[in-house]
């Protein structure tokens, strides 16, 4: 857009923004940044629709729909993004945390109640989210957390700092050289196949953590054959994977040995988590 099509409100500087096919949620997020205020701060909005729109603001505002339009992540854009009550500091080296990754922490919480002072273990943190969610609604717990990537453990560490979360980070590929005697190991892993169609439109985030195989389940795989290994005698492996793996996942863990194997439908009713308990004595 050019200055002399610049709004002269906020109201207008919203819908020229959704006129560029841009969600109504995110250009008002976006909007909220332009001018300074904080993205909980929705309401503000309908009450200052008809103020003026600044020059600058408008300038910082038609920079970031470029790049929204163009398909990069709201959350990058703004550089944060909440999970599970926690404000999180993401960018490109991570992934956007999704609501649908709060299925699999509340399962995870659930599996520790009545447990003292449990170990935990989160696979594949990225930016820290599941680790610092799970540290954060249970300060007893010793919470550890890996991932492959130097990268992602940076941005998970600089979150853990800001929020003031003891996780403990480390860098390994899965299960390498973790510890042993878990209550709960949890996964988001990498679950999309190679040739998904959906893949462009995720081309802004790294692919490393999002591709997984011919059929999305290679990491899946790897995590459930070494998990036993790990777990203590009744701790759970819980994994998030994609719309449509749950009967593939549950065979993986029946086929392993795993006990109570069920799965867990997200905020759309989808089967996006499945777990089982692990016992030493069949």
């Amino acid at each position: 857009m050019t200055d002399a099509t610049a709004p002269s409100t906020v109201a207008e500087a919203l819908t020229a923004a959704m006129a560029l096919g841009i969600d109504r949620l995110d250009a008002q997020l976006l909007l909220l940044a332009a001018l300074g205020r904080a993205p909980h701060d929705r309401a503000w909005l309908l009450a200052h629709d008809t103020d003026a729109m600044p020059d600058a603001a408008w300038a910082a505002l038609a920079s970031q729909l470029s790049r929204r339009v163009a398909g990069e992540p709201v959350a990058y854009l703004l550089g944060t993004k909440e999970f599970h009550g926690l404000d999180l500091q993401v960018d490109a080296r991570v992934l956007v945390p999704r609501p649908d990754t709060e299925t699999l922490v509340d399962w995870a919480l659930q599996c520790l109640e009545g447990r003292t002072a449990p170990r935990v273990l989160d696979l594949g943190t990225g930016s820290g989210a599941i680790a610092l969610a799970l540290q954060h609604a249970r300060p007893d717990a010793q919470v550890d957390a890996v991932d492959a990537s130097a990268d992602a453990l940076a941005v998970a560490e600089a979150n853990a700092r800001r929020l003031g979360l003891r996780v403990r980070f480390a860098r390994a590929h899965w299960l390498d050289g973790a510890a042993y005697g878990y209550t709960v190991i949890a996964s988001n892993p990498p679950y999309i196949a190679a040739d998904d169609p959906h893949l462009p439109a995720l081309q802004h985030e790294p692919s490393s953590a999002l591709v997984a195989g011919a059929d999305g389940l290679d990491d899946i795989r790897q995590i459930v054959q070494s998990a036993p290994g790990h777990l203590a005698d009744g701790g759970w492996l819980l994994l998030e994977h994609g719309h449509d793996q749950a009967p593939a996942v549950r065979q993986l863990l029946d086929t392993r040995g795993f006990a109570e194997v069920q799965s867990r439908d997200d905020l759309a009713g989808i089967q996006r988590c499945s777990g089982g308990i692990w016992r030493a004595v069949k």
